[in-house]
């Protein structure tokens, strides 16, 4: 039982804090604007960032509007997966224990949204002219650029202890010829 606890608690521990950290911001958006209204603290921030409540019944920074059903089936499949795959990752590669997390915590901030508010995601960040998102999407599209690192460093570091064996083997069939 505790290394079964042991094995999850950096998934539960990264997707918790994602999860608070998403569900407080959007409950906050939720309370202080109105559907629509923005805010920006600082008004020189206003043509590249602002703050603006805004739903969405579709993907990550709103792509597929109108399938907020089927997302929300998509990830519980998507959990179930990153919770059933998580233990049989091993230890040492742990940029992808953190992308898991970091996927595990977004898709469930936002389906947490989707089961209680008819489908929607409430969206709040927006960059210049990019489409309006949360932290959930944002860990989401963090998680698989940590993924997509991980995999191209462990694949550079193979490729390096291959060459090294390489380059010993070589030398031993060298002083072997030379004996």
């Amino acid at each position: 039982m505790i290394s079964t606890i042991r094995k999850y608690s950096l998934l539960f521990g990264i997707a918790g804090v994602i999860i608070l950290l998403d569900q407080w911001t959007k409950a906050l958006v939720r309370s202080n604007l109105s559907m629509g209204e923005s805010w920006v603290p600082w008004e020189w921030l206003l043509p590249y960032a602002r703050i603006v409540h805004w739903t969405n019944t579709g993907v990550a920074f709103g792509m597929f509007q109108g399938f907020g059903k089927v997302f929300a089936v998509l990830a519980l499949i998507v959990i179930a997966i990153i919770i059933y795959y998580y233990p049989r990752v091993p230890t040492e590669e742990w940029p992808l224990r953190v992308a898991m997390g970091m996927q595990l915590g977004g898709a469930t901030g936002n389906l947490i949204d989707r089961l209680v508010d008819n489908w929607e995601v409430t969206d709040f960040v927006s960059v210049g002219n990019f489409a309006v998102f949360n932290i959930a999407d944002a860990s989401i599209s963090v998680g698989v650029a940590v993924l997509l690192i991980g995999m191209w460093w462990k694949d550079r570091n193979d490729a390096k202890q291959k060459a090294l064996a390489g380059d010993t083997h070589d030398l031993v069939e060298q002083k072997e010829s030379l004996e």
